[in-house]
């Protein structure tokens, strides 16, 4: 099952979110905040799908905020979504922070 954007969207706007353990201790130590996960979900694109991840399909959404680059990996579940992780693109490993370089 491929995740649905607009679906995605809508939770996010009746902050029906969460963020993981995981994905807050990225935002603090790579200064992102909360409105900047919202502006990427809500104005980028999905760049990838991981429509196998448990408990819930998730994808990776690209878009900047705050005039950075910035991924988002979200989930989602039956009635909310969860944030997975939110990380700045680094460029040895994206190119134009949207295709993967092969990293043979």
């Amino acid at each position: 099952m491929n995740v649905d954007h607009d679906k995605i969207k809508h939770f996010l706007k009746e902050d029906a979110f969460i963020v993981s353990n995981h994905a807050r201790s990225r935002m603090f130590q790579r200064n992102i905040s909360t409105e900047n996960i919202k502006d990427v979900i809500l104005q980028g694109q999905i760049i990838e799908e991981y429509p196998e991840d448990e408990p819930c399909p998730s994808a990776l959404f690209f878009a900047y905020s705050e005039g950075r680059p910035c991924h988002v990996v979200a989930a989602e579940c039956e009635d909310h979504i969860r944030i997975i992780t939110v990380y700045i693109p680094e460029s040895n490993k994206w190119i134009d922070h949207i295709y993967r370089r092969d990293q043979k």
